[in-house]
């Protein structure tokens, strides 16, 4: 008689055990959901097959055993040898290489093997140690597959000889990545299959989202109550134009699109009606958009609520508090099922390249979706080439349409420069028309004159600047460090703003909202009785932030990094027919090492070859980021490319480098980096609370706002001074209130001596 395997237990609420989570139905079901999470790429069968093999291990006396022992479930269990974890994971990676063979069983191989631990490295030879695929085949007992229930075996013969890869695939990224993708399927599947018997109240509030045709309908109806209700003025005539030329281009054909539209043009709205209007005409499942700011990211989510409602936004960041959210969203957040996600390019592009299950689970849903990179500049030029390939990826295997949205346009095409092939982009569909086109609408908005230092111009002091900017009610001065940030606005009257990320995120959101609420009650105030604006800034704010000054100063910085913040001015063509006054300067510092000093030296030579009108149009950009790319080191400096391409290792072996790869894949490099809490307003009470009763998820979730990173050295200092202290176990937190400013946040050194 063949015994009933078992893949979970639980018990109901009255205490009594409920009928057990059988492993056929558990394999099935599994199969069935993951197999219809990959029809989106063509993979279905690839699919079931891991889902009848994943838990294949489980189907043995021993983990039968194993499980009564350890659950209660059979009192009388009895496991021989030391009671310890059972692995099963291994069992069903070494059936699928018997049953398929090493070309194709490998592939599933690493999906199943990796389902609980995350996707291993093939062998040891980046470190990965006992944790790599071929350690654990060399460990593993190879007369236990005898041991597996033969139904299991029956049901995986099946597929033997149906199975052949969905396409041919190239070198580089294009197996990693359709592994990762099979992976996402399986996790995603038997997430959900498990969540669905142990807490089924739970599974079922999945989803309950409106349809992508009814958020459309909500965004058109918002669009055009926001034109009835314009200020006729020139702007926002230009930015209906724009709207229309995007819901008009939304019915071309599906695959990369450029949005390349001046800063204030309206390309957050536009973009979305865009993205809705295609992700409608072609069956798509989502818009996701992207971007690299918190603060732009939050800032568009409020838009977006505004437009299409509140309880229709999915946001995945790190400031987002479960606690905040309802059920169905922190449900969305898990595997983003839901029509709109917004995220951060962290979030996004580290997920792409993940080896945790809990990161990778999303992946499949990014299949059949389109995808919005706001401000796609910002992509950092270390992992650029990793990066576009898996976006050409992303396009051509998996019914993926991008759109790369942005005033400053990066050079992502693919081209040959100097001889050599840039692998970028193949075709790229300009969203506002032909060359001629985007000129012209750059002409139409143009708000601002742009005042460049000439180049035998010495560096400024700040006593020199300070000076310049006392001169104004309303002005905003960027610069490309925090010291500097601090230093300058040391030198400015009282009541000037400061922002940076020394204060944390809720600071700086709080001064943020302070400085547009002052703004907007200007509007409606004589010029002499202005009140007094003045902010001193990063980086932070020159992208995507709704800022909107008459005059701007910008310390001297890359092209793009001007041109943002040039966007700050005369946002809303208020001034017209006078121009916004945008005014660069040699600051006393310049611009920090690495690719923030390459761009500014890109810049520097640019200007010193052609006049300062050619500089800011747009035509000049793709001429500023061939050059800023071809001064950087690599633009795959972590060789994320070769680790997960099998043909540059051992393609015998299918040698793939999963977790060697995730590990080295952050778009933000923390490795000399501390976080220290901070007893900003309700993070002090929230610390308190952390002192008293310690770290759980949620309560490190909130104060994920209260949070400031410095580097190493900065720590040490504070460290010293008795200003920061651990409160648990790799845990920072200030000491005393006396150490953070509610002006200028966190004090590494006194003001005193600024």
């Amino acid at each position: 008689m063949r015994h009933q395997y078992i893949a979970h237990v639980r018990k109901n609420k009255d205490g009594c055990w409920a009928e057990p989570h059988t492993l056929d139905d558990h394999s099935e079901s599994t199969a069935k959901r993951a197999e219809e999470f990959a029809s989106k790429f063509n993979s279905s069968l690839w699919a079931r097959a891991q889902g009848w093999g994943h838990d294949a291990g489980k189907g043995r006396m021993e983990w039968l055993t194993y499980l009564n022992l350890k659950s209660g479930y059979d009192q009388e269990a009895h496991l021989e040898g030391k009671p310890g974890k059972i692995p099963h994971a291994i069992h069903g990676a070494e059936l699928v290489e018997r049953i398929y063979g090493k070309g194709i069983g490998r592939m599933l191989a690493y999906c199943i093997a990796g389902h609980h631990t995350g996707l291993p490295d093939w062998s040891s030879a980046e470190g990965a140690g006992q944790a790599s695929l071929q350690f654990k085949k060399t460990q593993f007992k190879h007369q236990e597959l005898e041991q597996i229930d033969p139904s299991l075996i029956a049901e995986l013969q099946k597929f033997k000889n149906q199975l052949r890869p969905p396409w041919k695939f190239k070198s580089g990224l294009d197996i990693s990545l359709w592994i990762r993708m099979l992976f996402s399927c399986l996790i995603d599947a038997d997430y959900l299959d498990t969540e669905f018997y142990m807490n089924q109240a739970k599974a079922e509030l999945r989803g309950q989202y409106l349809p992508i045709e009814e958020l459309r309908n909500r965004l058109r109806r918002h669009n055009e109550a926001l034109a009835n209700e314009a200020e006729p003025i020139p702007v926002n005539a230009i930015r209906r134009e724009i709207l229309q030329k995007c819901i008009q281009a939304a019915h071309g054909a599906q695959g990369i699109y450029s949005l390349t539209v001046p800063t204030g043009g309206g390309k957050t709205l536009s973009g979305l009606a865009f993205a809705l209007e295609h992700a409608s005409k072609y069956e798509l499942h989502r818009v996701i958009y992207v971007s690299s700011y918190m603060s732009i990211l939050e800032q568009n989510a409020d838009v977006f609520r505004k437009a299409i409602g509140d309880d229709q936004i999915v946001e995945h960041h790190s400031n987002v508090v479960e606690g905040d959210l309802d059920v169905k969203s922190r449900l969305a957040i898990e595997n983003w099922d839901a029509p709109l996600i917004m995220t951060t390019s962290v979030q996004f592009f580290e997920s792409l390249f993940a080896a945790k299950p809990g990161r990778c689970r999303k992946l499949h849903n990014i299949a059949n979706s389109i995808i919005v990179l706001d401000e796609v500049q910002l992509l950092p030029p270390a992992f650029l080439a990793p990066i576009l390939e898996t976006i050409q990826l992303l396009v051509d295997r998996y019914n993926v349409t991008i759109v790369l949205s942005t005033a400053t346009q990066p050079a992502l095409k693919e081209r040959t420069i100097n001889g050599q092939l840039f692998k970028g982009l193949k075709e790229v569909h300009e969203i506002v028309g032909t060359d001629e086109q985007v000129h012209s609408l750059y002409d139409s908005l143009i708000r601002t004159e742009i005042q460049f230092p000439s180049d035998s111009h010495a560096a400024e002091n700040w006593d020199e600047i300070a000076e310049q900017l006392n001169q104004f009610n309303q002005v905003l001065c960027i610069v490309s460090d925090r010291r500097s940030c601090r230093e300058l606005h040391s030198q400015l009257p009282a009541g000037t703003y400061h922002l940076s990320s020394l204060m944390c995120g809720q600071h700086r959101s709080d001064k943020i909202r302070d400085i547009k609420d002052i703004l907007e009650q200007n509007l409606n105030r004589e010029s002499q009785n202005l009140l007094p604006v003045r902010v001193i800034s990063t980086q932070l704010v020159e992208a995507g932030v709704d800022l909107d000054f008459p005059v701007v100063y910008r310390a001297f910085a890359g092209l793009d990094s001007i041109m943002q913040a040039a966007g700050r001015c005369n946002r809303n063509g208020r001034l017209l027919p006078r121009l916004g006054k945008v005014v660069v300067f040699h600051p006393p510092r310049p611009a920090p090492m690495g690719i923030l000093r390459k761009a500014a030296e890109t810049t520097k030579s640019m200007l010193s070859r052609t006049t300062f009108n050619m500089v800011t149009s747009p035509a000049i950009f793709e001429t500023y980021f061939n050059e800023l790319y071809w001064k950087v080191h690599s633009l795959d400096e972590k060789e994320i490319i070769r680790l997960l391409d099998p043909q540059r290792n051992d393609p015998k072996e299918c040698s793939i480098f999963f977790r060697t790869a995730s590990e080295r894949f952050k778009l933000i490099d923390n490795d000399n980096q501390r976080t220290i809490l901070v007893p900003y307003r309700d993070g002090k009470l929230l610390l308190d609370n952390l002192r008293s009763h310690g770290p759980d998820r949620h309560r490190m979730r909130m104060l994920q706002r209260y949070t400031v990173t410095v580097y190493e050295q900065e720590f040490n200092v504070l460290q010293k001074r008795g200003a920061v202290e651990e409160i648990w176990p790799n845990v920072f937190a200030l000491t005393s209130v006396d150490h953070y400013s509610e002006e200028v946040g966190l004090l590494i050194e006194p003001l005193t001596s600024m």
